[in-house]
């Protein structure tokens, strides 16, 4: 990181709060990709997601931000059937007691992305210590780490969910699928996550895509096309019908397709790339309002 990376990172650490998006987004994105941030004629994925954070602002991705909320837009565009079972939903974690919950469930914030707390077993579960990470998740607006204007006016609460794996039986392979003004492009599956992230690309024909997106590839894991590909990019269609850019993501269980979460903007708009053409290919794919 060079001096003039450290100074602007301590400016949108200390007085982040006290300058404009557009401000803070220009010197967080050279903090954090090293180079100047192109609004005026924004190119790579990365740099138009920025714009779309400021410029693209509508709101009802407030409610599909919020992972609670989000479960009544998705039972609208595709039933209730895609939606994991809800165990409960509360404002605090004081709220919350581990007899009321089953042997096995996942705990997260729904207005964040890294609150998440899984039980397999209680008693190996370290409960203090999953109350104390989501009280913290929820006294913080995520919103102000990088400016992804949707998680602004989420209302911070915890939700539980079953505990679920697929074929695997010891996770969750996340299917993240990219859509263009509505139509799949491509998709991310993210796996192993817990122990050694790692991320595969592929074609929405299930071609592997020689590439990686922050996390490194793993191309001797072959990863099987999902049983029910076709469905879950209709579900992606559905959901993001009249989006400009937008990530959909889904799990394949038991030949079962169930919803994930929605996504605006991939690493916040701060994704490094393996090659910056491939940034720049994504980046075509956005097409930005003139």
């Amino acid at each position: 990181m060079t001096v003039k990376q450290r100074i602007y990172r301590k400016i949108c650490v200390c007085f982040g709060k006290y300058i404009s998006d557009k401000t803070y987004l220009k010197l967080l994105y050279e903090t954090r990709i090293g180079k100047k941030l192109n609004l005026k004629n924004p190119i790579t994925f990365d740099e138009k997601l920025q714009w779309l954070k400021l410029y693209d602002r509508k709101d009802e991705y407030t409610v599909w931000a919020d992972k609670y909320e989000v479960r009544n837009y998705v039972a609208e565009k595709l039933g209730e059937q895609y939606l994991i079972p809800l165990l409960g939903v509360w404002n605090s974690a004081d709220e919350l007691k581990l007899d009321d919950l089953p042997e096995q469930f996942v705990l997260k914030c729904t207005h964040d992305s890294a609150s998440v707390c899984i039980c397999t077993n209680k008693k190996n579960f370290d409960w203090n210590a999953a109350m104390d990470k989501l009280q913290k998740s929820l006294n913080q607006n995520y919103y102000w780490h990088s400016r992804e204007w949707p998680y602004k006016n989420i209302t911070p609460r915890i939700i539980a969910e079953a505990y679920m794996t697929d074929e695997s039986g010891t996770e969750l392979k996340d299917y993240k699928i990219y859509t263009f003004g509505g139509e799949p492009y491509l998709i991310q599956v993210d796996f192993d996550r817990f122990h050694n992230h790692r991320r595969n690309l592929y074609t929405t024909e299930w071609e592997y895509i020689d590439e990686t997106i922050e996390y490194s590839k793993d191309p001797n894991v072959k990863i099987a096309k999902p049983e029910h590909l076709e469905e879950m990019l209709e579900c992606s269609r559905k959901l993001a019908v009249g989006t400009i850019s937008l990530r959909t993501d889904f799990y394949s269980i038991n030949g079962k397709i169930y919803f994930g979460e929605i996504t605006f903007y991939q690493e916040a708009g701060f994704a490094h790339f393996e090659h910056e053409e491939f940034a720049k290919k994504l980046g075509d794919q956005i097409k930005l309002p003139k």
